[in-house]
Protein backbone atom coordinates (compact mmCIF):
# COMPACT_ATOMS: atom_id res chain seq x y z
CA UNK A 1 0.00 0.00 0.00
CA UNK A 2 0.76 3.79 -0.58
CA UNK A 3 2.39 6.06 2.38
CA UNK A 4 -0.17 7.24 3.93
CA UNK A 5 -0.54 11.14 4.54
CA UNK A 6 -1.90 12.90 7.16
CA UNK A 7 -1.88 16.05 5.99
CA UNK A 8 -3.65 15.37 2.41
CA UNK A 9 -5.35 12.03 3.01
CA UNK A 10 -7.18 12.61 5.05
CA UNK A 11 -10.39 14.62 4.82
CA UNK A 12 -14.35 15.50 6.13
CA UNK A 13 -17.45 13.54 4.58
CA UNK A 14 -18.75 16.90 3.73
CA UNK A 15 -15.70 17.98 1.51
CA UNK A 16 -15.83 14.40 -0.13
CA UNK A 17 -19.63 15.07 -1.26
CA UNK A 18 -18.89 18.06 -2.55
CA UNK A 19 -16.00 17.18 -4.75
CA UNK A 20 -16.58 13.23 -4.71
CA UNK A 21 -15.42 12.90 -8.44
CA UNK A 22 -12.01 14.60 -7.54
CA UNK A 23 -11.51 11.99 -4.56
CA UNK A 24 -12.30 9.29 -6.90
CA UNK A 25 -10.18 10.57 -10.01
CA UNK A 26 -7.35 11.20 -7.29
CA UNK A 27 -7.03 8.21 -6.03
CA UNK A 28 -7.98 5.95 -9.30
CA UNK A 29 -4.42 8.10 -10.63
CA UNK A 30 -2.71 8.29 -7.35
CA UNK A 31 -2.84 5.10 -5.80
CA UNK A 32 -3.12 7.13 -2.16
CA UNK A 33 -6.16 5.54 -0.29
CA UNK A 34 -8.47 8.36 1.39
CA UNK A 35 -9.90 8.53 4.80
CA UNK A 36 -12.93 10.28 5.31
CA UNK A 37 -13.68 11.14 8.18
CA UNK A 38 -17.25 11.67 10.37
CA UNK A 39 -17.69 14.25 13.50
CA UNK A 40 -13.88 14.29 13.30
CA UNK A 41 -13.86 10.42 14.09
CA UNK A 42 -12.40 8.00 10.51
CA UNK A 43 -15.95 6.78 8.60
CA UNK A 44 -14.47 4.84 5.25
CA UNK A 45 -11.80 4.21 3.54
CA UNK A 46 -11.54 5.07 0.03
CA UNK A 47 -8.56 2.65 -2.13
CA UNK A 48 -8.23 2.16 -5.42
CA UNK A 49 -9.22 -1.28 -7.28
CA UNK A 50 -5.63 -2.01 -7.88
CA UNK A 51 -4.98 -1.41 -4.15
CA UNK A 52 -8.05 -3.21 -3.40
CA UNK A 53 -7.48 -6.38 -4.92
CA UNK A 54 -3.58 -6.32 -3.57
CA UNK A 55 -4.73 -6.05 -0.15
CA UNK A 56 -7.46 -9.21 -0.71
CA UNK A 57 -4.53 -11.29 -2.88
CA UNK A 58 -1.94 -10.55 0.10
CA UNK A 59 -4.64 -11.42 3.19
CA UNK A 60 -5.76 -15.03 1.20
CA UNK A 61 -2.07 -15.39 0.71
CA UNK A 62 -1.42 -14.96 4.40
CA UNK A 63 -3.69 -17.02 5.86
CA UNK A 64 -2.87 -20.07 3.02
CA UNK A 65 0.32 -19.45 4.99
CA UNK A 66 -1.10 -19.70 8.45
CA UNK A 67 -3.04 -22.42 8.00
CA UNK A 68 0.26 -24.41 6.35
CA UNK A 69 1.72 -23.53 10.06
CA UNK A 70 -0.85 -24.64 11.78
CA UNK A 71 -0.55 -28.02 10.19
CA UNK A 72 2.81 -28.50 10.70
CA UNK A 73 2.13 -27.42 14.56
CA UNK A 74 -0.74 -30.48 14.51
CA UNK A 75 1.69 -32.83 12.74
CA UNK A 76 -0.58 -33.01 9.69
CA UNK A 77 2.51 -33.06 7.57
CA UNK A 78 3.54 -35.67 5.06
CA UNK A 79 6.64 -36.67 2.85
CA UNK A 80 7.36 -35.81 -1.13
CA UNK A 81 7.35 -39.59 -1.34
CA UNK A 82 3.59 -40.10 0.74
CA UNK A 83 2.08 -36.91 -1.32
CA UNK A 84 2.85 -38.90 -4.86
CA UNK A 85 1.93 -42.14 -3.35
CA UNK A 86 -1.26 -40.73 -2.66
CA UNK A 87 -1.45 -38.53 -6.74
CA UNK A 88 -1.14 -42.09 -8.11
CA UNK A 89 -3.49 -43.70 -6.37
CA UNK A 90 -6.14 -41.03 -6.68
CA UNK A 91 -5.74 -40.88 -10.11
CA UNK A 92 -8.57 -41.46 -12.26
CA UNK A 93 -7.83 -44.91 -14.23
CA UNK A 94 -8.24 -44.73 -17.79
Amino acid sequence: MKTFFISTDIIPIGEFKQKISKWFKSVQETGQPLVITQNGRPAGVLLSPEEYDELVYRKSFLDSVQRGINDIQKGNIYTTEQVLQNLVKDRPKD
